[in-house]
């Protein structure tokens, strides 16, 4: 029998997102309350524009304008408003009077997040955010719980659909960038505005907060690099085929070792990369998203699903909900989200990675030598060169796949290949991962 007294919740927020979270609480009631050991009561939706139309069956009795009094008289705050401001002023206001807080705020935690958690930890409350990463996707509660007591040496993610579902009708289809983003916006995977997505700031954003938990440092936006996938060509894409391997944006969080200079830390980064077809990874088809995991015991792990999606997001924000009720009614400190390890954030060059490299080449003799002396005087060696003759000119198109090595290293090689008589052009640079 339930005895504790109803859990009075708010909604800030009332587009796709906060429309699904106040369906599922309705349809869902009785069920959620007897999980939880309360009833979960739905107390007011905040939203900016009381008269603005609303989807059948949405709760307009519920509707309200005054933020802060719906703030001040909840015990759980779901914030789905997006953006930075007002978002942070009410996480912060409801966090100080002493309310839980879920959010699915990606772009507020990724640049406000060490102060969200601060405040909550500084008052005994908790800030929860499954549904910030991969919406549906449980990966914020595996890094931040269950891989609490293991060592998370790296992260390696697809977490934007968007792009994602851009790649594969590249690869699949055999179709331009600019048609594949025509789709996509057509499907609603695209803003008008796509920046957001295919230049690779909602990627960053997201590899920020993973880099956050699994390494306990704080990760400031500007020192995530960012690449995104504009570059990305239907000749890339058919080479990549030709060699078993596809493109795929990947978010990476990773920790590195100490160099000779003694500093050990980590490099968070996004950038699109070549990783073979065989590849947990390279399987991942259309706007899906997939985190793989790898743990010092316990070992390799994986997660898949939809990582978009009004509905699919509202399932994570209902586990966080559930999460929540289930601590004021049981009591308990909760989880405090700590910063503790502190590592620096090391620059792109400190990595290790390979590249493949395609260029045309003067076709006559000891140009390949040329090219080779480079490679070697930078300390980076072949792992493959496949040559292609230019029908009707006197170049080569020369493949060059690379063994690992820095970054630093890499970059200076194609510096040198782009400055070098032998080289007229380079047409490709791209990473690999997965090997």
């Amino acid at each position: 029998m339930i005895e504790y007294r109803p859990l009075r919740v708010a909604l800030l927020g009332a587009g796709s997102v906060g429309a699904q979270v106040a369906r599922l609480l309705t349809e869902n009631k009785d069920e959620l309350a007897a999980r939880v050991g309360a009833e979960l009561e739905l107390i007011g939706i905040a939203v900016r524009d009381a008269k603005a139309p609303r989807a059948e069956g949405f709760p307009t009795e519920l509707i309200t304008t005054d933020v802060e009094g719906l703030i001040l008289g909840a015990d759980i705050v779901i914030e789905v408003m997006g953006g930075i401001e007002p978002a942070r002023t009410y996480i912060l206001q409801a966090l100080n009077s002493g309310s839980d807080v879920i959010t699915a705020n990606k772009a507020l935690l990724a640049t406000h997040g060490t102060e969200l958690f601060d405040t909550a930890e500084q008052v005994g409350a908790q800030l929860y955010f499954e549904a910030a990463v991969a919406a549906a996707i449980p990966i914020i509660r595996p890094l931040r719980e269950s891989l609490a007591g293991d060592k998370v040496q790296r992260i390696m993610g697809i977490v934007n659909g968007s792009t994602n579902y851009i790649l594969d009708r590249m690869d699949t289809a055999g179709i331009s960038l600019e048609a594949a983003m025509a789709e996509a916006t057509e499907l609603g995977y695209l803003e008008a505005d796509p920046t957001l997505d295919v230049e690779g700031y909602d990627a960053a954003q997201k590899a920020a907060i993973l880099a956050y938990l699994a390494f306990h440092t704080e990760v400031p936006i500007e020192q995530v690099h960012r690449e995104g996938i504009t570059n990305v060509t239907p000749e890339l894409m058919r080479a990549a085929q030709r060699d078993g391997n596809v493109i795929k944006l990947l978010a990476i969080a990773e920790r590195i070792d100490a160099d000779k200079s003694g500093v050990e830390g980590i490099s968070v980064r996004v950038y699109p990369t070549l990783i073979p077809r065989t590849h947990p990874l390279g399987s991942v088809r259309g706007a899906f998203n997939a985190v793989f995991v790898e743990a010092e015991s316990a070992g390799q792990l994986m997660f898949y699903g939809a990582g978009a999606g009004g509905a699919q997001t509202a399932s994570a924000i209902l586990g966080d909900l559930v999460s929540a009720a289930k601590r004021h009614v049981a009591g308990g400190p909760g989880l405090a989200d700590s910063v503790h390890a502190n590592l620096p954030i090391l620059p792109i060059d400190r990595i290790f990675t390979r590249y493949q490299i395609t260029l045309e080449a003067t076709d006559q003799p000891g140009v390949l030598a040329a090219i080779a002396n480079t490679f070697a005087t930078h300390e980076v060696s072949f792992e493959f060169v496949e040559q292609h003759p230019t029908p009707g000119k006197k170049t080569a198109n020369l493949e060059i796949g690379t063994h690992e090595a820095t970054d630093a290293a890499l970059s200076a090689v194609v510096a040198a290949l782009a400055a070098s008589d032998a080289v007229e052009s380079i047409t490709s640079v791209i990473r690999v991962e997965g090997i």
